[in-house]
């Protein structure tokens, strides 16, 4: 996986402190199909491609996946400028009537696995971070992605460390609804080839998600084909009962499907998915959206996080 003003409310303070208390206000469908998701002219793509104007690789990248609008990661620990970081995006995409995807990205040992080190350091301070977040969201409707991994993957933690993950991640979600009820958050369902439907169902409920969420994201930084995704998240949706929650899925690596082997980290041979949009033809899936960045490498070719022209054009072509 994979950027990174305390101001709040004393209305956010409170709802904060009282954790999971939120009941969701969207229902199926609730997100307009013609929904117009923010493209950032700051991502590293579109920097990329204002820097190299004559490079040979420029216009595909440019044209398949610079133009295309991608969620922005809040991953990198400032919590002095996050409420700001949050805002320079989350105002840019009101002024152009565009609807932002926020990937917040900070919960301690966020990949057990150990790919993406980091996160705050103790979810205490999590706890601040994510009111200092939801600080930033503005007015306007917004899509928060509530930190990828955090319930699929969690062979790292204790029960004891689980529980509290599980309350810090409710926590999250009730901020952000009490700073802006417009936002929408999406909770951790993982992937179609990883955690059965119940399992994660399951971890869902621990977490909250039926009264501090408002649906479930899956396939994040994954390859999986987006049929085997819809299946997945409507079975686990279903294990949920009767909820109203809906899903998004991720589609920006899954044109080819998984890699033959599996391989996860920077697999050659990978493609773009459907391009993002909140017209998925079927009520229960709210978008398809490009949460992962098309050329910013998982770490096995590069950093992790930083943007690879070449890995690009192979996803463009």
């Amino acid at each position: 996986m994979r950027l990174p003003r305390a101001f709040v409310t004393a209305a956010l303070a409170t709802a904060f402190l009282v954790g999971a208390g939120h009941a969701p206000q969207a229902v199926a469908g609730e997100l307009p199909s013609g929904t117009t998701f923010f493209t950032d002219p700051q991502s590293q793509v579109n920097k990329w491609v204002a820097a190299n104007p004559s490079d040979s690789r420029q216009p595909r990248i440019a044209s398949r996946i610079g133009s295309q609008p991608q969620a922005v990661w809040f991953a990198n620990y400032s919590p002095s400028t996050v409420t700001a970081d949050v805002r320079r995006v989350t105002s840019a995409a009101a002024g152009k009537n565009q609807v932002p995807v926020l990937v917040a990205y900070m919960i301690p040992n966020r990949d057990c696995g150990g790919a993406s080190a980091g996160g705050a350091p103790d979810l205490a301070a999590y706890d601040a971070w994510a009111r200092n977040f939801a600080a930033g969201l503005g007015s306007g409707s917004s899509i928060v992605i509530l930190e990828p991994d955090s319930i699929a993957l969690i062979t790292c933690l204790s029960s004891s460390e689980l529980s509290g993950r599980y309350a810090s991640l409710a926590r999250a979600a009730s901020a952000i609804h009490a700073a802006n009820p417009k936002a929408r958050v999406y909770f951790d369902a993982g992937h179609s080839a990883w955690n059965s439907a119940s399992v994660q169902a399951s971890r869902l409920r621990s977490a909250s998600v039926l009264t501090s969420g408002d649906g479930i994201y899956s396939n994040v930084s994954n390859y999986n084909r987006t049929a085997n995704e819809v299946a997945f998240a409507k079975s686990v949706l279903s294990q949920l009962g009767g909820s109203g929650l809906t899903a998004v899925i991720d589609t920006s690596r899954n044109g080819n499907g998984p890699a033959p082997d599996n391989a996860w980290c920077d697999p050659h041979g990978r493609k773009l998915g459907e391009n993002p949009t909140a017209n998925t033809g079927d009520p229960a899936i709210d978008a398809y959206l490009w949460i992962k960045l098309p050329g910013e490498l998982d770490g096995c070719a590069g950093a992790a996080g930083s943007f690879s022209p070449d890995y690009a054009y192979e996803l463009a072509g």
